[in-house]
């Protein structure tokens, strides 16, 4: 058999994840859902649609956390609202979306879309998360392999910057492509990607670095712990509870 390509397990993931979710009942008609930014949350949010297309779901009210996730809902027809509006009440039914690294607890790093703040926002306040995922993103641990993301004011960069020094990391602001100067987020902040030399506790840096002035979020997301759906080169699926 020939082995998926990592998109092709992007895609396995995501519609296992949905059809899965529909199954269980988890993903019902009426609910309320987050849905996350990237390559893989795409085909995610596409395989929610095919269901309210044939009518095994109605009613749904999403909320998202990106631009690109708002664009990707309007053209396939489902309806968009914020946190803040009356009907979603500030709490969502479960979120989906994916992560740029997973390790054996279900710790995530996430915001490679630079979209961690939204995302977080979003995913802290559903009643449960779930994480697609291809097989490159399982990791054993976190910190020297894929850099953590870390939102900040701008006006802050060095004072931060020092900060996450102290702290082991070694910090790169993240430039545009095919632009000149930063990225900047939906929210008008800039992004600084951070190294370490040696494995982080997730729990214990995502704490520390919040309590830092300047930053606005980073990207380890330990706080309400997803069910992951990861695709293997196989075409298996495995699904971490």
């Amino acid at each position: 058999m020939k082995a998926l390509t990592q998109n092709e397990q992007k895609i396995l993931a995501a519609r296992t994840a949905v059809d899965t979710l529909v199954k269980e009942g988890k993903i019902f008609s009426g609910m309320k859902i987050g849905l996350g930014t990237g390559s893989t949350a795409m085909p995610a949010v596409s395989r929610v649609a095919d269901y309210i297309r044939d009518n095994t779901l109605a009613d749904v009210k999403a909320v998202v956390t990106s631009f690109q996730t708002a664009n990707a809902c309007q053209d396939l027809g489902i309806p968009v609202y914020s946190l803040n509006d009356r009907i979603i009440g500030g709490s969502l039914d479960l979120a989906i979306d994916g992560a740029d690294e997973v390790d054996p607890d279900c710790n995530l790093i996430k915001g490679g879309g630079a979209a961690l703040l939204r995302e977080k926002i979003v995913e802290y306040n559903a009643k449960q998360l779930v994480i697609v995922a291809d097989s490159t993103k399982a990791v054993p641990h976190m910190g020297t392999k894929f850099a953590l993301p870390v939102e900040i004011i701008g006006d802050a960069r060095i004072p931060v910057t020092h900060a996450l020094e102290r702290l082991g990391a070694k910090c790169t602001l993240r430039e545009g492509v095919r632009k000149c100067g930063p990225v900047i987020t939906d929210n008008g902040n800039q992004i600084l990607d951070c190294l370490w030399d040696v494995p982080v506790n997730p729990a214990e840096m995502e704490a520390e670095i919040d309590d830092i002035v300047g930053v606005v979020e980073d990207g380890f997301f330990t706080r309400n712990r997803p069910v992951v759906f990861i695709a293997e080169e196989d075409g298996s699926v495995e699904i971490r509870r």
